[in-house]
């Protein structure tokens, strides 16, 4: 069970807050009470969450490349954290394309950077590196990717983050075999939410589309994806950091996804986000060909579920709702920080595995 009281006055360090999903970690950690930094680039959107939600306020919030590892180090060194959670990276695959050389040097060397930054500190106890469903060697199986399949991601980004694990593996059993710092990964599915303002992603582009009160443009219908709500992963990496600090035989190797049920093909995401936004709104099926992108993909979570006794908590029909609630307060001009703020408090209340 994630004890959200045990992150009160535990100083944590997040890579990549300034992005959607660090800005979500950010503020779910402030709640519960932590002495919270966070090392990113500016925001990677205009707008983006981190900046209407005001993440900044209540934590120390330090601009920089993952890249540059004299900058990161000095990072370090000021705010001493005890839990370390990597989430920085380039995670676009289309942009993964355009520069695919940007893309390896953040996501590979920015993991070698903060792993040696991990390995020189005597504060770190507890590190997670988030990576992604995308690292499996992707054969467009039925079934889901369990943790023991090979990595070998095709595309740059998939590829990168693969060689990201196998960087973090090394480190393991090179330098933290002593059991000194526990080390994990965890490899999530494609998240949704409010706040999320990413180009070449499916629920933002439908956005974006209601917004402007044109139709949505599908450029690939049949794909077939895990769908979950951002906080997912947050909470689930959050436990994982928990455990692994209190006990070193919890780190290791985690899936964190939907059930089968919220492997959805993207044109029916869509009709689901139409429905529940309401308007009258509808999309149009224009496939583009593209670059190479999985059809078909899926995770085995039953590791997590196994030693954790995790489950999901909410299905794609209340994340498509809340990322709608959300994103309707935002075009409203209301105070989407109060907002998220209570879709945590909702998301803990539902849940079987989380206590404050």
């Amino acid at each position: 069970m994630l004890n959200l009281e045990f992150y009160k006055g535990k100083r944590v360090l997040v890579t990549g807050h300034t992005g959607f999903k660090g800005s979500w970690m950010c503020q779910v950690l402030k709640n519960a009470g932590a002495v919270v930094t966070g090392y990113s680039q500016t925001p990677p959107t205009t707008p983006a969450l981190f900046d209407l939600a005001g993440v900044a306020d209540g934590m120390t919030s330090v601009i920089g490349d993952i890249r540059d590892f004299d900058a990161l180090k000095k990072c370090f060194d000021e705010a001493q954290p005890e839990i370390v959670l990597h989430l920085a990276a380039q995670p676009i695959v289309r942009d993964s394309y355009k520069d695919p050389r940007y893309t390896y040097e953040t996501n590979v060397m920015g993991t070698v950077n903060i792993l040696e930054c991990v390995r020189l500190s005597s504060s770190v106890r507890s590190f997670l590196n988030v990576t992604t469903d995308k690292v499996y060697r992707n054969n467009e199986w039925e079934w889901g990717y369990r943790e023991n399949e090979p990595l070998d991601g095709f595309d740059p980004y998939s590829n990168s983050k693969s060689c990201s694990e196998l960087v973090t593996h090394s480190y393991k059993d090179s330098f933290f075999a002593d059991g000194k710092v526990a080390i994990s990964t965890a490899r999530a599915g494609n998240v949704i939410g409010g706040g999320d303002f990413a180009n070449d992603r499916i629920i933002p582009d439908c956005i974006r589309a209601a917004f402007d009160g044109r139709d949505i443009i599908v450029r690939n219908p049949h794909s077939t994806r895990p769908y979950q709500h951002v906080l997912e992963p947050v909470m689930a990496y959050l436990m994982i950091a928990q455990k692994q600090y209190e006990d070193g035989a919890f780190a290791g190797y985690y899936n964190v996804g939907p059930d089968e049920c919220d492997c959805f093909r993207t044109g029916a995401l869509v009709d689901l986000f139409c429905r529940t936004w309401g308007d009258g709104m509808k999309w149009i099926n224009r496939y583009d060909g593209g670059p190479h992108e999985a059809n078909f993909l899926k995770l085995d979570c039953s590791k997590l579920k196994t030693v954790f006794e995790w489950k999901p908590v909410w299905n794609l029909g209340s994340a498509v709702e809340c990322t709608v609630e959300w994103s309707k307060c935002m075009h409203a001009g209301e105070d989407v920080a109060a907002c998220m703020d209570r879709q945590i408090a909702r998301f803990v209340s539902e849940s079987a595995w989380i206590e404050q």
